[in-house]
């Protein structure tokens, strides 16, 4: 480990101070992906028992899908033909690379009475896993993050009216539909809304995987369509470079005018794929070109676009994350954007985002590529808050137990939400972000800790009373800004909704997906809920 960060801090000292074009770089027109822009990429094999309940499940699920994303095609929903055969993911070919990770366990709030952790607005674990039953296959577990299936969709929660603060919270709580001796509360977060002609100047750098692993029309040349999706939205204030990596890296675009399109585009045309993939190299040259072409007060981001399959160079995870981390520092944010399948590495794709205060999304096909970088494109690239941290302290006078549904790997530490120095998710104009926790209250019966010798809820002071269920707080920093400002809610027991027929389209929708989400990662906490169970 010595010698390698040896070598990372050898590389920072040789970024070029100006670039020059690497002439060795001779790319060669690939073949069309016209043809993959109206239909899935992956057909499905014959049906099977447990593929009919899925495909049934899907199939009725849709159009609730498409109500709640308006923006977005239905055909990005995974096509219901297309999970008639579902099957466990084979082995060994498949070499796509998971970060492991269990379910968040139930907690006694009287031992445990606060829980903190980083908003995640990514949203690529939901198009992988609709890729993998597209292509009739169900996701191995860690494939799944519950959080990231919820957030996918927007929801309509009323929008903040200003930038101070820049998000408007909402909560609401009912019965749990898997368990009717819980309850589900759900907190939703709406991003102030900012129009993309009112967008401040961007500098953004492609930096895309042009590598031998990238050479299936499912990566680079998806890839190329979707860039050039996002390379049409751009204005004369904007700028636009364009990095290659293999076994070397070079600059094919130098930063453009982002109303030059078609020399935007000539360039992307160019492309192809070949070679090793020295993913580290073209990162360090990426950030020299963006800090060359930086914009004060712009939006100023590299956007990775690749397969994950780092293998030369800096291969090192923890060396890779150090250096994007160093990098944000110098206010160019990191968005990555994973294409392919079979070496797909999604622990990867993931955690450079998050060290680089981006985002991180997963595009499978042409209808994905215009959601994310066209419908959503204020959200995907201007970042209205940074360093966001949620902490809800439960009342152990009115809630006996609680388990958080999704957001194992950005949990904090207590302390963690009052020091600014600990780095938290982004929120991007207009983006929802979404969290739901099971609890269970006293005397509900639906407790599932043991219950303890020496000691029960009555020794419990019930502070100030039991007309509060828990006290939400959130902070979060400017995106220029050092220091988080904190704002408060107290959630009221009386807020509690009798039956789930009553609450919000919202609640029901985020309350199925979140159990379609934990049914796919094994169902450890839904006893006998089924698929249908979950529609109705």
């Amino acid at each position: 480990m010595e010698e390698l960060e040896d070598s990372v801090e050898d590389t920072k000292a040789e970024e070029p101070s100006h670039v020059e074009p690497l002439s060795e770089y001779k790319p060669v027109p690939p073949a069309s992906y016209e043809g993959e822009k109206k239909r899935d990429l992956f057909q499905a094999p014959p049906t099977s028992s447990d593929g009919e309940q899925m495909r049934d499940f899907m199939d009725r699920m849709e159009p609730f899908m498409d109500r709640m994303t308006p923006q977005a095609p239905a055909s990005i929903a995974p096509s219901p033909d297309a999970l008639a055969g579902l099957r466990p993911p084979s082995e060994p070919t498949n070499r796509e690379n998971y970060a492991h990770f269990d379910d968040n366990p139930v907690k006694r709030v009287r031992e445990h009475p606060v829980s903190t952790f980083s908003i995640d607005v990514d949203t690529g674990a939901y198009t992988n896993v609709r890729r993998m039953l597209n292509y009739g296959r169900l996701p191995q577990h860690d494939a799944v993050r519950v959080e990231e299936m919820i957030n996918y969709f927007s929801y309509d929660y009323p929008l903040p009216s200003s930038l101070d603060p820049p998000f408007k919270v909402t909560t609401e709580i009912a019965p749990t539909p898997w368990n009717q001796q819980t309850h589900l509360l759900h907190v939703g977060i709406k991003g102030y809304e900012i129009p993309k002609e009112k967008l401040p100047p961007a500098n953004l750098v492609f930096l895309v995987d042009v590598s031998g692993s990238m050479s299936s029309p499912n990566k680079l040349g998806l890839l190329k369509s979707a860039l050039k999706l996002l390379s049409k939205q751009l204005t004369a204030k904007d700028k636009v470079s364009l990095v290659v990596y293999a076994g070397a890296s070079g600059l094919v675009l130098e930063p453009t005018p982002g109303n030059q399109s078609g020399t935007i585009i000539a360039a992307l045309d160019r492309l192809s794929a070949g070679g090793s993939t020295h993913g580290s190299a073209g990162i360090q040259l990426a950030y020299a070109v963006a800090e060359q072409a930086f914009i004060k007060g712009g939006i100023n981001r590299v956007l990775l676009a690749t397969d994950g399959d780092f293998n030369v160079g800096t291969v090192n995870f923890d060396a890779l994350k150090n250096l994007i981390e160093a990098k944000r520092k110098s206010g160019i944010s990191l968005t990555t954007l994973g294409f392919g399948t079979g070496n797909y590495n999604d622990h990867l794709m993931e955690q450079l985002a998050d060290a680089g205060n981006g985002n991180y999304a997963y595009i499978d096909n042409f209808n994905e590529a215009q959601k994310v970088l066209v419908d959503e494109m204020s959200s995907t690239l201007n970042t209205i808050a940074k360093d966001v941290k949620i902490q809800i302290e439960f009342n152990p006078a009115v809630v006996a137990e609680y388990r958080l549904i999704g957001y194992e790997n950005r949990m904090l530490k207590r302390e963690d939400f009052s020091n600014d120095k600990v780095d938290a998710g982004e929120i991007g104009a207009g983006h929802t972000v979404t969290a739901l926790y099971e609890i269970a209250l006293v005397g509900s019966g639906g407790e599932r800790l043991e219950k303890l010798r020496y000691g029960d809820n009555k020794t419990v002071h019930e502070g100030r009373g039991s007309n509060e269920l828990a006290f939400l707080r959130l902070r979060y920093k400017a995106p220029d800004g050092d220091t988080s400002k904190l704002l408060e809610w107290a959630i009221l027991r009386q807020a509690i909704i009798e039956t789930v027929g009553k609450t919000s389209e919202r609640f029901r929708f985020s309350a199925a997906v979140a159990a379609f989400g934990q049914q796919l990662r094994g169902g450890k906490y839904l006893a006998r809920f089924s698929y249908d169970d979950i529609l109705s």
